[in-house]
């Protein structure tokens, strides 16, 4: 995976021995700094290169340090064979095995990249305008009020339940199987004086029926989360039961596009798909259609759907993936091609100098492969993130 992050190119190899150059002295220079408490607040964690030192390894940590290594081994085992061997983690037998174990393998996704995806991307409001828009967006079509109960499906560490909560003044309850997702999600809503009205709870989206009675909520969002679940019909399911009758179910769905020129039967196509689907614990990419058609078989009226992304290269959009790219900004650096490789080099100093768990190298390159899929996914319009339905229970 690392060489898929870096290539064979003599300038990258260069950039990558500077890099770690630079990484392992400036170890040495701030290891007084960078050993400080690691604290988070309201808005943004993981601020600084010093916060580097807590990534996998700090007070809210479930992983012990010693368990990042065989966490991510297992992850990798789920994946044998991708981006080595194009089609090996599409046959029947491969999506089965993730499918069986799907919880295992979320998981201990979210136990490993949970703190990456703040260093890079923030709890979810680092692009302010396109996020608040797009999650705006939800809360208006599913009708959301102040007197509403909202349930969050997939809520990660809440940044979207609380960007909500401000806009709406609704009572949201976010489910996550993932347990060091509920401690850091919480703190981030006591921090910001709203967990009277926000709160997060370790459950499996599968088993919706188990966690909550039947009629609860008025209405659920899912945002880029049902993409994990190896049985949206299940899943879709139990979020009907939980809804009063008539009650909206409102998200955006990661698929693939076949309506735009996506190819099962087309090499780079498949080596894209299977990119995205080991760097972010996927049973299996669908499509719109399966996506509608798994509502329609829950119990649902779909309104409406479409690709939120469907104008990505229009001359007044920004394309979705540009985040991805990165830009020589102070907010932006980090998710340039140079910036995540100074991130990995400083990932791997880390490591070599034992303040990182090992397997944080494997962690780090496992995302920077997959950064470089989405972008190859979004340029060739074959893929989105953001598939929009708005479902009304019947």
């Amino acid at each position: 995976m690392i060489d898929n992050l870096f290539g064979s190119n003599p300038e990258n190899s260069g950039l990558l021995v500077v890099g770690s150059l630079a990484a392992l002295l400036g170890g040495h220079l701030v290891l007084s700094f960078i050993l400080r408490s690691f604290t988070r607040d309201g808005d943004k964690s993981f601020g600084s290169v010093g916060d580097a030192a807590s990534l996998l390894s700090n007070n809210d940590s479930v992983l012990g340090r010693d368990g990042v290594k065989q966490s991510i081994a297992e992850y990798e085992e789920l994946f044998s064979g991708a981006r080595n061997d194009v089609g090996t983690t599409s046959t029947a037998d491969s999506i089965q095995n993730r499918e069986k174990e799907y919880k295992t393998m979320v998981n201990s996704f979210y136990d490993l990249v949970t703190d990456f995806y703040e260093w890079g991307w923030g709890q979810g409001e680092t692009f302010k305008e396109s996020i608040y828009r797009a999650e705006h967006y939800l809360a208006l079509r599913s009708n959301i009020k102040p007197t509403s109960k909202v349930l969050d499906v997939g809520c990660g560490v809440g940044g979207p339940m609380r960007n909500i909560h401000h806009f709406t003044g609704a009572d949201i309850t976010g489910v996550t199987i993932n347990e060091y997702q509920v401690r850091v999600g919480n703190q981030y809503c006591a921090l910001k004086g709203i967990d009277d009205k926000c709160r997060l709870t370790q459950g499996d989206f599968q088993k919706l029926p188990e966690k909550f009675e039947a009629g609860t909520f008025d209405a659920a969002y899912a945002i880029e989360a049902t993409c994990h679940s190896p049985d949206r019909k299940v899943c879709f399911s139990g979020v009907n039961k939980c809804l009063k009758k008539g009650g909206l179910f409102v998200g955006y769905d990661w698929v693939v596009l076949p309506e735009s020129g996506y190819d099962s039967k087309n090499p780079d196509h498949v080596r894209v798909k299977e990119g995205i689907e080991v760097g972010n614990g996927l049973p299996t990419l669908a499509t719109p259609q399966e996506v509608i058609r798994a509502l329609e078989e829950s119990g649902f009226e779909v309104l409406d759907s479409f690709d939120a992304n469907r104008n990505v290269h229009s001359d007044r959009e920004i394309p979705w993936y540009q985040t991805l790219n990165g830009s020589f900004t102070l907010s932006g650096f980090r998710m340039t091609h140079f910036g995540r490789i100074c991130t990995h080099s400083l990932v791997t100093a880390l490591e070599f100098l034992r303040i990182a768990p090992k397997g944080s190298v494997r962690v780090s390159a496992l995302l920077n492969a997959t950064a470089l899929d989405l972008v190859e996914g979004g340029r060739e319009e074959i893929f989105t993130p953001s598939f929009f339905f708005l479902a009304r229970k019947k």
